[in-house]
């Protein structure tokens, strides 16, 4: 397949941040547009919907709905967090 040439005009700061972008990922810019020309027209891609947003009142709602440990299982789950990080290696400092 013959690749197209496309020749294209972008605002000044929106150069500049696609250089920025290419300069830190080590990578062409002409990369990075066909993967964002790629990602904008695939089907899959379609924008998704907004989720709703969420107050604070309905996650205290939310909240009181949650089931609960009993005092035997958060009693089991501090006990296995203690575990796993007593099994954890000793950090080193870098500096030392």
């Amino acid at each position: 397949m013959k690749n197209a040439h496309l020749t294209l005009r972008l605002p000044a700061d929106l150069a500049r941040a696609l250089a920025r972008l290419a300069r830190g990922r080590r990578l062409p810019k002409s990369q990075l547009v066909r993967e964002a020309v790629a990602r904008y027209l695939a089907p899959s891609s379609a924008p998704a919907e907004r989720p709703p947003r969420v107050t604070a009142r309905t996650l205290a709602e939310r909240w009181a709905t949650l089931p609960r440990l009993t005092t035997e299982e958060a009693s089991a789950l501090e006990a296995d967090i203690e575990a796993a990080r007593a099994a954890l290696p000793a950090v080193r400092t870098p500096w030392a």
